[in-house]
């Protein structure tokens, strides 16, 4: 996608990468997890670079010491390339672990080599119009500087009355910002729902159902500030009884699952109930409808307190549940 645009407007978007990193949310690796991170470099130093993916998520990566990289060839074996040749802009893959920092540690790291020129040609021309940048603000914060203390001369001579009452107004603002956020940090509000299946009268996750709780997990640790809620159900298969522990079952299946795979913190498992066969969302009388009614629903939820600027998303297939 890059080497399409002109040199120019991907000067443009580089800066701009860099301008809002720090707004940018970073994921936290699990210790010793395998990962396969994809997307572009954001930012690098001599400690390592930022990779960001095609959903906007930042990833912390060091290269191991004896770590692959190579470009990719279609005759077999690339070319290898010391980590210094990493530079914003660059379009790869890195394989690897998490480690004890969230960061993730690279053992083999791919890229296409026209990519690498486009990246590098970037570069050389970003770097300088960085370095003035650099320069004039530091000239221009020097010069704020001053005049910051010739208006402090000025507002102390007319007795400083305007400064006081802005510096209050900001003060009072603020205070109420932070109450604010502070009376949002127990407000949780839907990111996004998920529904698993099951088989008749049976608790165990199918190969399926595994694979969306991976995704649930996965958008889980990026966030911050979140709860997993989770509720079993059943069909009107068997007694009422039997279908109540059932869906009790069902539901202590996904928490296990999170848990022991994904390493979910017991602090975020919210609620978690199984209702047998009430709220069923289906006709009981068919097939189809027993089918969807023995599931079990997540609910990712995030703190507004945590999360000013949370996206409530919805799962298409339980939007009607």
């Amino acid at each position: 996608m890059f080497k399409k645009l002109p040199v120019m407007l991907l000067t443009i978007l580089l800066g701009a990468m860099s301008l809002f990193a720090q707004d940018r949310q970073v994921r936290n690796l699990v210790n010793g997890q395998k990962y396969e991170i994809k997307g572009v470099v954001v930012a690098s130093d001599s400690s390592g670079f930022v990779v960001r993916d095609s959903v906007g998520v930042d990833t912390r990566v060091v290269v191991a010491p004896n770590a692959s990289i190579k470009n990719n060839s279609f005759w077999g074996s690339g070319d290898r390339f010391p980590a210094s040749s990493i530079v914003r802009g660059l379009v790869l893959q890195a394989d690897g672990r998490g480690d004890s920092t969230g960061t993730l540690v690279a053992t083999k790291i791919r890229f296409d080599k026209s990519d690498l020129e486009v990246a590098q040609s970037i570069e050389s021309r970003v770097e300088p119009v960085e370095t003035r940048l650099t320069a004039t603000e530091q000239n221009a914060e020097r010069l704020s500087g001053q005049i910051d203390e010739l208006m402090a001369v000025s507002n102390a001579a007319r007795g400083g009355a305007k400064a006081a009452q802005d510096s209050a107004d900001a003060a009072i603002a603020g205070v109420n910002a932070t109450n604010q956020r502070i009376s949002s940090l127990d407000d949780y509000v839907v990111q996004s729902t998920a529904t698993v299946n099951f088989k008749v009268a049976s608790a165990k996750l199918s190969e399926e159902a595994k694979a969306e709780l991976d995704q649930v997990a996965q958008a889980a640790m990026a966030l911050r500030g979140y709860t997993i809620e989770v509720t079993g159900f059943a069909s009107s298969d068997g007694n009422e009884r039997a279908n109540k522990i059932l869906s009790e079952k069902r539901a202590q299946a996904v928490i296990d699952y999170l848990v022991q795979t994904h390493n979910v913190p017991l602090r975020r498992i919210g609620t978690s109930y199984g209702f047998g066969e009430l709220q069923a969302i289906a006709d009981n009388s068919t097939l189809e409808g027993r089918q969807e009614n023995r599931r079990v629903e997540i609910k990712l939820l995030v703190s507004r307190g945590l999360n000013q600027n949370v996206e409530v998303r919805s799962n298409p297939t339980t939007d009607d549940q």
